[in-house]
This record gives structure tokens, sequence and C-alpha cells, in this order.
């Protein structure tokens, strides 16, 4: 044993010593490990929103991943991607999240892929100095509850994770809404009971009603909801209109005296609520009715799954020519396909209906013609209650002529919506924004063709700190006008971020417009030149854009005008009772259209171009997503050339091919240098006269 110590002491133990530390160090980091992820994005760190879904499973969740052995590169790197996300996964995952690296080896396993609706797919391989296929598997199946769902054909690392985690956390959203809360959500039934004595038809059946509709959704979202009626004091409804915009009631009648009561249904969970558009209206007659009540439990249902799964439906405002999301020539069907792997849009014509109160977010895409002042006192009320908006508006509509040869004319376009986005602080200016740092493509009769009414927005004109706009490394928009944005920011209640603009070198042009690039050219007056806002984000709290609910044609409109009667209510808003969040891009060709004169469409089918995610990013921020606006696009930030003539690309271009390995050579030399100098000057200061050393 002493001698053993010994011969540990000695210098004739330190390969054996290092030899066990590699390898007790080699079984520590096995079990116990961690990364560092230095790229800008984090393309190789698990999101936040990944975490989340997995860390409030309530269901064993079962990952199995087919994946042929042996794949040659580039797919290589997706199995090793794959692995090591799932082991991210499973670090942040409670105990009910476990994967599988099934053998594809074995033939029964093949045939439990194709069971579950995997399919083979073919490759290049490069073998022996020849090219050939080779046909493997490269999927992913999950199981959550009685739900599969699969991830096929992944040769790309590319989105991976977002197509992960939203898959996962659709499939916990249809098992169940409530799946993961912390607590109860709350439903509460406001209503004065004074009012039963003015013979409201429906009142006094309204809490049965409302009970009977939350005892049906309550039994399928295990018994998570609870439910309250509250019969508000005077003193206390003035707070409670403030808070949730729940309607009021004023009487002053002979026999009942003065008084204020109040009438609301409101679903509440966290900071988040939703109201019910359960109220006294009227009659034809001019008899006062309670209203709202019609298929009460759907209503909760969806308005339920807004506020804890968030809003998988998306209203589309028509009606005024917009364009049409189920037209794929004209309209905005890319828009819609974009979308629909986790939204649909719901039509929604206010000339006939109210915009219900369960969606989270509406979208108003390229209007033509004018809103009623009733339409746009919906939209207003809608945001001031806390609903987002995005709207995509054209600065003028496009005039085709009868003859080919002659150029459009443009009018300037004035729907109204102008109106209510100037009372929050966005003000739509009538023109067209032309930039030098614009698209380019080479023609045949013409050669290099700058198109300027197209600008490229690249990173130093997006906002780098808003996910919608982060990664992106640039950005094309289309026939966009200026948005001015200073009232916004003279708003103390709001947040305003301008999340495209064009370069320092851009102009404007508001009349005489001219589309054909061969006729376009760039103001000799520099003065003019200056950065234009194309695309802000105002969130926060707004005034109204009416001072009171305006006249309408409905029934109980004529019939509440006809007066007489001494029970008055009020639900108009003067200002917002929530955060709400107003994107807004001035050129509807960024949503989905397509220039009539210059037939081009921006949004790409597959959603991979950076203008498609920018607009799907801009729709998950509206709907509370904001986790996977990075996840969608950590893995695809570019850093493109600002540079634009030929001779300084290709100076580059070779510089980063063969400029940097000559640096690193060249440093090397001059190390090598370094040391035999030090080494020299070593030597003629202790043992000048060595004579190993030749001189």
């Amino acid at each position: 044993m002493k001698k053993f110590i010994q011969y540990l002491k000695s210098p004739k133990s330190d390969i054996l010593l290092f030899i066990l530390l590699l390898i007790f160090a080699n079984l520590v980091a096995s079990r116990a490990f961690f990364r560092i992820d230095l790229t800008e994005p984090k393309s190789y760190s698990l999101s936040k929103g990944s975490a989340q879904v997995v860390q409030t499973l309530e269901e064993p969740l079962s990952v199995k991943v087919f994946f042929s052995d042996n794949l040659n590169a580039p797919y290589s790197s997706v199995y090793q991607y794959i692995k090591d996300i799932l082991v991210e996964y499973k670090g942040k995952a409670n105990g009910n999240f476990s994967y599988e690296f099934v053998d594809m080896k074995k033939p029964e396993n093949e045939k439990i892929a194709r069971n579950y609706g995997l399919n083979q797919i073919q490759i290049q391989e490069l073998k022996n100095n020849e090219v050939g296929f080779k046909q493997v598997w490269m999927g992913i199946a999950l199981l959550y509850a009685d739900r599969i769902e699969i991830l096929d054909s992944l040769t790309s690392t590319d989105g991976l994770e977002y197509r992960i985690t939203t898959t996962i956390s659709n499939m916990v959203a249809t098992t169940s809404a409530l799946s993961g809360l912390s607590g109860d959500v709350k439903l509460t039934l406001y209503a004065t009971k004074k009012l039963a004595d003015f013979k409201i038809i429906g009142f006094n059946q309204i809490e049965d009603e409302v009970r009977a509709a939350f005892t049906e959704v309550n039994k399928k979202n295990q018994n998570r909801i609870s439910f309250s009626s509250i019969d508000p004091a005077p003193a206390d409804i003035p707070a409670l209109v403030e808070k949730y915009g729940i309607q009021s009631l004023n009487w002053n009648d002979p026999n009942l005296g003065q008084g204020t009561g109040a009438i609301g249904l409101v679903l509440e969970y966290g900071e988040k609520f939703s109201l019910f558009p359960v109220k006294m209206a009227r009659d034809f007659f001019g008899r006062n009715m309670i209203s709202g009540l019609d298929n009460l439990s759907a209503q909760i249902e969806d308005s339920l799954k807004s506020l804890v799964s968030k809003s998988q439906e998306i209203g589309y405002i028509t009606g005024h020519g917009e364009l049409d999301f189920t037209n794929s020539e004209t309209g905005s069907a890319r828009l819609a396909s974009l979308i629909s792997d986790r939204y649909t849009f719901k039509e929604i014509n206010l000339k006939e209906e109210e915009i219900p109160s369960s969606l989270a977010s509406i979208v108003i895409d390229g209007p033509k013609e004018a809103f009623t002042d009733e339409e746009l006192y919906k939209i207003d009320q809608y945001v001031l209650r806390g609903g987002n908006l995005l709207v995509f508006a054209d600065p003028f509509i496009e005039n085709l002529p009868d003859n080919q040869y002659q150029p459009p004319s443009y009018t300037p376009l004035n729907t109204g919506i102008e109106k209510n986005l100037e009372k929050y602080g966005i003000r739509l200016e009538k023109n067209y924004v032309y930039d030098k740092n614009s698209y380019s493509a080479n023609d045949r009769r013409y050669g290099k063709l700058q198109y300027y009414f197209a600008p490229m927005m690249q990173k130093d004109s997006l906002d780098q700190k808003n996910p919608i706009s982060k990664n992106l490394g640039y950005v094309i928009f289309f026939q966009n006008g200026a948005i001015d944005v200073s009232g916004a920011k003279e708003n103390k209640n709001a947040r305003v971020t301008v999340l495209a603009k064009s370069s320092k070198e851009s102009w404007t042009i508001d009349s005489n417009i001219i589309m054909n690039p061969t006729f376009i050219s760039v103001p000799s007056d520099k003065d003019s030149l200056k950065s234009e806002n194309l695309a802000v984000l105002v969130e926060g709290k707004f005034d109204s854009a009416f001072a009171g609910k305006p006249a309408g044609n409905s029934a109980s409109d004529s019939a509440a005008s006809a007066g007489g009667d001494s029970l008055a209510s009020n639900e108009h808003l003067a200002k917002s009772v929530q955060n709400s969040k107003i994107i807004v891009v001035s050129s509807s060709i960024v949503g989905g259209g397509r220039s009539a004169s210059v037939g081009v469409q921006l949004l790409d089918e597959n959603g991979t171009q950076p203008v498609s995610m920018f607009v799907r990013n801009a729709i998950d921020y509206l709907n509370g997503e904001e986790d996977l606006c990075l996840m969608r696009t950590k893995g695809l930030a570019l850093n493109t050339l600002t540079i634009k003539s030929t001779s300084a690309s290709n100076i580059a271009k070779y510089f980063n091919e063969i400029g940097l390995v000559v640096l690193v050579a060249l440093a090397g030399l001059i190390v090598l240098v370094r040391i035999k100098a030090k080494k020299q000057a070593i030597r003629e200061r202790y043992n000048p006269n060595d004579e190993r050393i030749e001189k």
C-alpha cells in the first residue's frame, strides 16, 4: 500500500491519473451536463414556450423517433439535432414526457411506423464516388391521451422545434382546454335585483339560464370553473363598468324613484377576461328584454378556450371590398393557408353581427369601400374591451385602364378605418414610399431593374427587440404608404414600436404616381430623402373614437329612439378597460394580395420567406403567442450584405473565402517568428557560447 501511495505521488502516475480523470469526468457529464448556446438567436436552446408546454403536461406524452441509421450529411445533422432537442425537452418537462429512438433495422418497427402514417423518403447518397439514391425513415410520432400526431419527412432542422412544440400544444389544447391551469376560471353574473321591478322580459330567468349553461360547460372541463351571481351595490357599479365594460342602467321612475343598476356576464382567468353580450335590449315593439342568452354554453366554451388555450379563431372583417381569403389569385388565400396550422379565419360581416368577445384578434385586409359609423363603432368598442387589431391598409386604389398600353391611375383611398386609427394615434399618409434600398431583378430587355416601390428592409430597418421582427435578416414590402405615429407616442398609456421602416434614402410620392421601374429615378434633392414608418405596433389603452354610440337603423335602436321609457342604458366605453395591441401595415400586398399592375405576390406557399414569417409572427403576437415568433425564426436569422455595388460584393465574397484563410496563416507565421526570436533572445542572454547553436 505504501508503495502504491508513493507511486501515485510520483510523476510516473500522471498519465494513469489523467486517464482516470477523463473517464470519471465523462461518466459525470453523461448524467449531469449543460450546454452554452453562443448563437445570437439561441438556435440550439429550448425556448421558454417549449419548456412551458412540457412542464404542464397532465397526461403521459410519448415521442417515438423513426430514423434510419448511418444517414449521410446533411441528414445526419437532423438526427443529431432531434436527439439533442429531445434531451432538452426531457430536462424541462415533468414526469409525463418520454421519448424513444426506434431501431429501424427491425422489420416489425417499419410496420409500426407505417401504422402511424409515416412513410419512407428518398435521399441522395454519395458512395464509392458515385451518386445513388436511398430509401430512409425520417419521422416522429407523438402520442398524447387518445391522440396521435406525426411529423414526417424531417429533412431540415429549420423550424423543427416550432413544429414539435405547436403540435404538442395543439394536442394538449384539444384534449382539455384547462390542461395545466394553476387556478380556477371564474364565471360571474352581475345583475341588479331591483331591475326585476321593471318587468324586463327574461330578467327573472337570467340566473337559471346562465347556471344551466355553466353546469354543462363545467362538466366537460374537469369542474375547473366557479360560478357566482352578484347583486352589485350602486357605489360599485362605476368601477365594474370601467373594469369590465358591463352594461349600466339608470332610471328615474315616478313609482320606483331614481337608481342605478347593471347587467353583465364575465368569464375571468387571472388578468384576462371575456365579456358576453348579455344585456338589456329593446325588441321591435319597444319592450325591454334580456338578449345574449342564445347558445350561451357554446359562447362560454369558445371564450374559455380563448382565455386558457389561446385563441384558435381569428375574425376576418368582410363587406367592404376586403381581400377574399378564399381567393388564391387576387385575394388572401395564401394568408389563410399560412396560418392554417394553428388558426382559422371566421368571417364577420359588421352590417349583420357584432364581433364575438371570444375572438382575441381581428384582421382587416385591404378594404376598398367605406365603413359605416355603426361598423366603425363596433370595431372601436371591441378594441377598447381588449380586442387586438391587425390592419393591412392601402393608401390608394389602383385603377386599371381599358387600354393595356396606358398606365394605371391611383385614387386616394378613404374607408373610415383611418378615423379610428388616427384617434388611437396612428395616421395613414396618402402617399407611396419609394426606397433606393429596394428589391432588384434582372430584365432581359433592360438589364437590372430597381423596384423602388418595393423597399427591402434589412436589420437596421427592423426592430431588433420585438419578437415579430427580431431574428429576420430582411423583409420586402410592396407599395406601402408612410405611417405617422407621433400621436400614439403622446399617449402615456400606450407603447409604440416601429416594426419596419424604409432606409434613410427613401422618398414619398402622392401624385403623378408611376409604377414602371424604368421611369423612376432617385430625387436629386438629398434633403427630400428620409426614413418612413411602414409597419407599426401600438399596445396599451386608448380613448374611444366616438363620443357615444352612433344612431343606427336596427329595430332596437328605432324602438329606443321612440322615447317614453324611464329606464335608459349606457354601455358606451369612452376608454379602454383592457390593454389592446394594434398592428398596422400600410399595404394589403403584405397581407396576401396581388398587385394588379405588376403581378407580384410576396407571401410564399410554404411560409419560409421573411415577409411570410413577419406576417405570421404578427398574428401570433396578437394572439399571445410571442414565444412562437422567436421559436419560428431563431434558426433562420440572416446577415445580409448592405453593400450594393458588384465590385464591393465580390471583394466581400473573396475575403470570406480566401482572405480569412490567408489572415490566419499570416497570424500563425507571425507567432512562429516571435517564438523563435524569443528563444534566441533567451539563449543569447543565458548561454551565448552554447556550441550546439549554429551561428
